[in-house]
């Protein structure tokens, strides 16, 4: 047998147990060897051992007997913690009884030392049979390797296997597509996953296998550039997780990225991610082009030998019908016509993608790759057509995403934008992102072409979308970065300087609408008319409305919904207000909108019986229930103390608190009776059960009634339940940060909260305004994920705003507080 790699005499002193698994801690713990060469030698080290147990008592050896590895093993891809994939072969003139003690000999050793093994005993027509039924087995048998034994009965198994795949293979390769595309519902996609499993996701180890096997059909075979070094990197990343983890494991959990990165001898965690992405994109590339060649040939196939009987025998050539100048669709693809020029016409591949995406087709990989590589680079400005031609393909929807794909498997989407290199690739570490940096521009995108008949300049829109975060690839603020480098790109892609100026805008502030909805209070005059002069015309806001909502929508679920979208319309139309020559309403925080008919009626009450009403609305409204969880009113007499007693009341009951809106509603006296002026609190809850039904509202009032009187402990009951059901953490969340934020009101002071989600934050934080002596006037409180992002307008006991330093202070105790 031919060794990879050079053997050490320990390696293959004793065919024993304890001497196999001695020199296998040897292989694995030298540091010298990894990557291929370390599993070829696990390979060749397991082959020994396995060979000597075949031949041990080899007096009473049967004949006709064989022993194969198949699968990974098969194909000397042994990880650390790899399963033994074996079968043992016979003719079926062996006495049974032989070759079951034969099994046993081989398999029990395996088991001792806690090896994972699948095994099977097996005739070739059982193999066969098997194969024929089980698309998953066949798959297996196609890297059959000899083992030990009759090596003719390995080698006849292995001829009629194949021979089996390929007479098989109009049949069998639809099956394994769909097998691909079910597997990447179930598990995602590696290229853009934050916890990817490096083998069932699609881009993972399950898919090149699966390339390999259609390469063996010899009806189509994967584009070969970078697919090599794609495997193989996803190997070695594989193999650092076993040894880092010590498990049969091929999820990489982000508790775990920065050991296997640094057994990998990379920078850090994002730096290994950045590289899984890379290496994944390479084979889902590579899929996607080889299962639309399989399709397009076995549709030929179906096809052809009735075609031929109609034309007498003759071929028919395929029809190229024109798309644009110097592209043509054929056979379902877009390609290049036979007089196009692309050394001439830098134009060209801009206007090749836009053509596919607009017919929703794919580029074929050898247009692309003739693109790349005799193509002329775009002048600075570009001219007009290509600006437009870059508009119609973002503008084009959902197909743009496997065009522009197709564009930078060659390299060309950086040739054309040099700053998106910085972006592509990148990890989003917020659980609420579900794609990288890069496809999420693109997502982005299209989801902005569905909202360009809102916008008077859809140019614009396109435009921004792709860009809005391209300062993530840089340090600081990416939304300040990204105006920058947008304003470069506009620039550089021919936009006059007007448009220049408003792309830039867009990105600077895409974040601004809701950020200032759902954490500002919109009653206060100076909100609506920051966000007016930052935004500075009509023709902008609608841009940055659009866009505010793509962005959101190509997040992710926890982004976006129609409770948002209801705060970031109605600051829209009080900003537009504003733009128009209006003057936002006059109002304290908390206090410029009417009360509904339904807060009204609870306040008054309140105020009247001098203790709290709770009303719950379980039902949910019709249509989507947004956002998740039910409405909570609760009206108080103005005191000190409801808020960290409602939050702590809500906590106890195991409510999660979704959204929050706290404010004081003004009762003049005559209404309902009311005999003088009076205030009460309104709390505006969004609020859903841990688990199980809802609690009454008679019982939440009960415990509120308790809670504001001193007899209800509620730090002491929440810290009793944690200890007693303690909450596992898969990883360590960062700290949380208190900030003032600036220019936030000029009637109150901001203070901004961002902190892990857990039962009893909003308690914490209440408490720990009140210990800091601040009234809470309202708060603004929402949940991204696991992310609580909370903004509470404060003023001092004479009513207004705090100092700067007494500000900064507050926000240190709460902060303080939170971090104990």
């Amino acid at each position: 047998m031919t060794s990879v790699g050079v053997r050490t005499e320990a390696e293959a002193e004793d065919s024993g147990p304890s001497g196999y698994a001695a020199a296998r801690l040897r292989l694995l713990q030298d540091e010298s060897r990894s990557g291929p060469p370390r599993r070829s030698a696990l390979s060749d080290l397991t082959d020994d051992w396995l060979a000597g147990l075949f031949r041990a008592g080899a007096e009473k050896l049967p004949r006709g007997v064989a022993l194969v590895a198949v699968g990974g093993y098969g194909r000397g891809e042994l990880s650390p913690r790899s399963d033994l994939d074996l079968l043992l072969l016979h003719d079926g003139s062996a006495d049974t009884a032989q070759v079951a003690a034969l099994a046993d000999r081989l398999w029990y050793p395996v088991w001792d030392l806690g090896l994972a093994l699948d095994h099977s005993v097996r005739t070739p027509g059982e193999a066969r049979r098997t194969a024929g039924e089980d698309l998953k087995a066949h798959l297996g048998l196609l890297d059959a390797r000899h083992v030990a034994g009759d090596l003719g009965l390995t080698a006849g198994l292995r001829t009629a296997v194949l021979a089996d795949w390929r007479n098989q293979a109009p049949k069998r390769l639809p099956e394994l597509r769909e097998l691909c595309a079910e597997r990447a519902v179930r598990h995602g996609e590696l290229g853009h996953l934050l916890e990817p499993d490096l083998k069932e996701a699609r881009g993972g180890l399950r898919d090149v296998t699966a390339l390999r096997a259609v390469a063996a059909s010899w009806l189509a075979d994967a584009p070969r550039e970078g697919l090599a070094d794609a495997r193989r990197l996803l190997l070695d990343v594989r193999d650092a997780l076993h040894l880092t983890t010590g498990r049969a494991t091929d999820r990489l959990a982000l508790q775990e990225q920065d050991q296997v990165a640094a057994a990998l001898g990379l920078l850090d965690a994002d730096t290994l991610l950045r590289q899984v992405y890379e290496a994944a994109r390479v084979v889902s590339y590579a899929g996607d082009v080889t299962w639309r060649e399989v399709g397009r040939v076995l549709r030929a196939r179906s096809v052809r030998p009735r075609l031929r009987a109609m034309l007498g025998g003759r071929g028919a050539a395929p029809e190229r019908t024109p798309l644009a100048e110097g592209v043509v669709e054929q056979d379902g693809e877009v390609v290049l016509a036979r007089a196009a020029r692309p050394e001439r016409d830098p134009v060209l591949p801009l206007r090749a993608a836009a053509a596919a995406a607009q017919a929703g087709l794919p580029l074929s990989p050898h247009a692309v790759r003739r693109l790349a590589a005799v193509g002329r680079p775009l002048p600075a400005p570009w001219p007009a057509e290509a600006r437009e031609q870059l508009v119609t393909l973002l503008g084009a929807g959902p197909p743009t995403v496997q065009v522009w794909e197709a564009l930078e498997a060659e390299g060309l989407i950086t040739r054309l934008l040099p700053d998106w290199e910085r972006v592509r690739c990148r990890p989003q570490r917020n659980a609420v992102h579900t794609w990288t940096v890069d496809r999420h521009l693109v997502e982005t995108a299209v989801r902005a072409a569905e909202l360009t008949r809102r916008v008077g300049r859809p140019d614009l829109l396109l435009v921004a979308a792709l860009l809005h975060d391209i300062g993530k690839g840089w340090p600081g603020d990416h939304s300040v970065a990204g105006e920058i480098i947008a304003r470069d790109v506009a620039a550089r892609v021919g936009f006059e300087a007007g448009d220049v100026a408003v792309v830039a805008c867009l990105v600077r502030h895409h974040l601004l609408l809701v950020e200032t909805a759902t954490r500002r209070d919109l009653d206060d005059p100076a909100t609506v008319r920051g966000v007016a002069e930052a935004v500075g015309t009509p023709g902008t806001l609608e841009l940055l409305h659009a866009l505010t909502e793509a962005d959101a929508l190509a997040t992710g679920p926890a982004a976006w919904s129609a409770w948002r979208g209801a705060l970031v319309g109605d600051l829209v139309k009080r900003v537009a207000a504003v733009l128009s020559g209006d003057e936002p309403d006059a109002g304290s925080s908390g206090e410029g909108a009417a009360p509904t008919a339904e807060q009204e009626r609870l306040a008054v009450e309140a105020f009247r019986t001098g203790g709290p009403v709770v009303a719950l609305r379980a039902e949910e409204p019709v249509g989507e229930p947004e956002p998740l969880g039910v409405e909570l009113l609760v009206a108080v007499p103005e005191r000190a103390g409801v808020l960290p007693a409602v939050a702590g009341v809500l906590a106890l009951h195991r409510l999660t608190v979704r959204t929050a809106e706290l404010r004081e509603v003004a009762l003049p006296a005559g209404i309902d009776g009311v005999r003088g002026p009076g205030s009460v609190l309104l709390l505006d809850w969004r609020v859903a059960a841990e688990y199980g039904a809802l609690p009454q509202a008679a019982r939440l009032r009960a415990d509120l009634v308790r809670a504001l009187d001193g007899t209800l402990d509620i730090a002491g009951r929440l810290a009793e339940r944690d200890a007693a059901y303690p909450r596992r953490r898969g990883t360590v969340a960062p700290p949380p940060r208190v900030t003032v934020a600036p220019a936030g009101s000029r009637l109150a002071t901001v203070i901004e909260v961002r902190a892990q989600d857990a039962p009893g934050l909003l308690h914490r934080i209440g408490r720990a305004l009140e210990a800091a002596g601040v009234v809470v006037r309202s708060a603004h409180v929402s949940t991204l994920g696991a992310n609580a992002v909370d903004a509470f307008y404060v003023t001092g006991v004479d009513g207004g705003p705090l100092a700067g330093e007494r500000a900064v202070g507050v926000a240190r105790e709460v902060e303080g507080a939170l971090g104990g």
